[in-house]
């Protein structure tokens, strides 16, 4: 029971850093987007998103050089099971902001947070202690 809580206490660990990154990229994109209209080729989007995942999870390991998760298959786990919780969470805030009458930003859907956090989650991988 204690290795259950052990673990689940890790993986809720590098949800909360990936979600911290990527609502201060999604405030970021929502001030950006104020003035600018949003690009109308998604796949543009995939590769920005993909390089501030990238960005985001260099920048984390200054902060945070050690991984929350030690066990090996957990590691590999929390490359699909943390994006997409954060893409899910995501998913609901733009929910919520369609809920309110605010405009979204692609960051908004969980697609477009998946990747961001996937590959925030690589790089957290590879280079993490």
């Amino acid at each position: 029971m204690e290795f259950f809580f052990e673990a689940l206490l890790q993986f809720c660990g590098e949800i909360l850093l990936q979600m911290l990154f990527e609502l201060l990229v999604e405030l970021g994109c929502h001030k950006i987007s104020d003035g600018l209209k949003q690009p109308k080729q998604p796949i543009l989007s995939v590769v920005g998103f993909t390089v501030l995942g990238l960005l985001s999870g260099g920048i984390s390991l200054l902060i945070f050089p050690n991984s929350a998760i030690h066990d090996p298959i957990f590691r590999r786990l929390n490359l699909v099971v943390t994006p997409a919780i954060v893409g899910l969470i995501m998913a609901t805030i733009g929910k919520s902001r369609v809920n309110k009458g605010q405009d979204l930003v692609r960051l908004d859907r969980f697609g477009y947070a998946f990747v961001f956090a996937f590959f925030m989650a690589l790089v957290r991988f590879f280079w993490a202690n």
